[in-house]
């Protein structure tokens, strides 16, 4: 029998490619414009192997029927009507059904850890994909993000109070502090415009955050003795078509304070020219909106040398944030928000958790329908072993130790399907880590080429914790009802 099996999928392998060879010289035909008026060998080529592939598998199988016409008229309605394969899966399924049961619940027994260990495999790889590119994210919008950012709770920019701030670097767990202006101007680089975010920054800036470590091009410098300069996002400068070798400077527009309708329009905008010095890439939403200017600029081009939009605090190593936070709120009071970086990417950060919840319901449900093959193995499992259950009630065991019996056989399968899938997993993500195996298309124009993988316990564990949840409810339906059924036929 399973000489035959080996013969029908190789077989089953030619008759394919013989498809593909007609389909290949059909769709040449058609091409060219010279469909053939009268059918070629090549019309022919599946049909005929088709025809021995179903008439091999029936002879094989149906040798019950001696008669070599049933067994033509199988390999023709099999050939004509596309049923080659069904016919083939359908003989298997009969012969393997007249075979004994234990072997038919063996089989089942293995697929089904088979599943589980696939779908368990494919839970572990997704969440610690989504654990990467959640680790990837944090560390990108750590770059430019601060540890904490001070700003109105109402209104846009405010005229810090030099005693608060001196304060503020008194408190336990403060390192440095920068003082930030933002506002909306127009960019214009040779003959072309572009909106953007204008950031003026003081010196402490740089030590703030990481963003001189996400320089593609250029160098993090906003002043020096020759001048001030600007580091544009890598959005900008695409679009600008800004080279740092080029003598052109960036002008920047915004408009006058004092400005009207009545006014010419070249009047009516500050403006101010700055040399880029650098180019960044953080994700693209940063990389289209900001340059970062030094704070000097910024304020004689906003005629404005005192209003600040934010105070961007950076904390001590393994300070206590939360209390930092704290501390930090109450000294400002309550007409300002002090947030910390999840606060300032809140909606991201919960919608990337979110999708990964989702997912992993996802995938829970899928381990759900892959259980239930265990409920057909221990299902037949019990049936077969029904005289086997009489024997020991006979001797005095109760259906409480019958059930706890067939509920751990559910629970074994349910286990090493489990084990063998967070193995698979652990490997998967161990090999894509070390060796970066799967790689991004487009990878040219990421930060990274290969699909990043992070493994967290708490993810593994509770996996794990979801396959024995699943197993056990599978195993808990055949064994409950299929049990209380056979036990009182046998005298309970």
């Amino acid at each position: 029998m399973y000489y035959a099996i080996v013969l029908g999928f190789v077989f089953l392998t030619v008759c394919f490619v013989g498809i593909g060879i007609s389909q290949y010289l059909a769709l040449k035909d058609l091409i060219s414009n010279s469909l053939p008026d009268i059918p070629t060998i090549t019309s022919f080529i599946p049909l005929i192997l088709e025809i021995g592939y179903v008439y091999l598998i029936t002879r094989l199988f149906l040798k019950n029927y001696k008669s070599i016409y049933v067994r033509i008229i199988f390999a023709v309605l099999g050939s004509f009507t596309g049923l080659g394969l069904p016919i083939f899966l359908a003989i298997f399924l009969y012969k393997l059904a007249l075979q004994k049961i234990p072997n038919i619940i063996n089989l089942m027994s293995a697929i089904s850890v088979f599943g589980v260990s696939i779908g368990t495999m494919g839970l572990v790889i997704v969440l610690s994909v989504f654990n990467g590119f959640d680790d990837l994210i944090k560390a990108l919008y750590n770059s430019f993000d601060p540890d904490l950012k001070i700003t109105l709770a109402e209104g846009k920019t405010f005229r810090p109070d030099e005693r608060v701030l001196r304060k503020l670097s008194e408190i336990d767990g403060i390192a440095v502090y920068s003082k930030v202006v933002e506002e909306s101007v127009l960019l214009k680089y040779g003959e072309k415009q572009y909106p953007a975010t204008l950031k003026g920054v003081d010196l402490n800036y740089k030590k703030i955050n990481g963003l001189d470590t996400m320089i593609t091009e250029g160098k993090f410098i906003l002043e020096d003795s020759k001048g001030k300069y600007a580091v544009v996002g890598q959005g900008i400068a695409y679009y600008l078509q800004i080279g740092l070798k080029f003598t052109n400077p960036i002008i920047v527009y915004f408009p006058r304070k004092e400005a009207n309708i009545s006014m010419n329009v070249e009047n009516a905008f500050n403006q101010n020219f700055i040399y880029p010095s650098g180019i960044f890439a953080i994700e693209q939403d940063h990389d289209a909106k900001y340059m970062i200017v030094p704070i000097k600029f910024a304020f004689n081009l906003l005629e404005d040398s005192t209003s600040v939009s934010a105070i961007e605090v950076k904390t001590i190593k393994n300070a206590d944030l939360n209390t930092v936070q704290k501390n930090v709120q109450k000294l400002f009071g309550d007409r300002f928000k002090v947030k910390n970086r999840y606060q300032q990417q809140e909606l991201f950060y919960r919608i990337m958790k979110y999708e990964k919840w989702a997912i992993f319901m996802i995938l829970a449900f899928i381990l759900m329908v892959a259980s239930f093959n265990i409920i057909g193995s221990l299902s037949m499992l019990i049936i077969e072993k029904k005289k086997d259950i009489s024997t020991l009630h006979s001797i005095g065991a109760d259906s409480v130790t019958i059930r706890r019996i067939f509920l751990y056989e559910g629970m074994m399968i349910s286990f090493f399907g489990a084990f063998i899938g967070l193995l698979l997993g652990f490997i998967v993500c161990w090999l894509q880590i070390r060796f970066g195996f799967v790689r991004l298309q487009g990878s040219g124009s990421f930060i990274i080429d290969a699909y990043p993988v992070s493994i967290r316990v708490l993810d593994i564990f509770l996996a794990f914790l979801t396959v024995l949840g699943i197993g056990y409810i599978a195993a808990w339906y055949p064994v409950k009802y299929i049990i209380r059924k056979y036990i009182p036929e046998n005298g309970v």
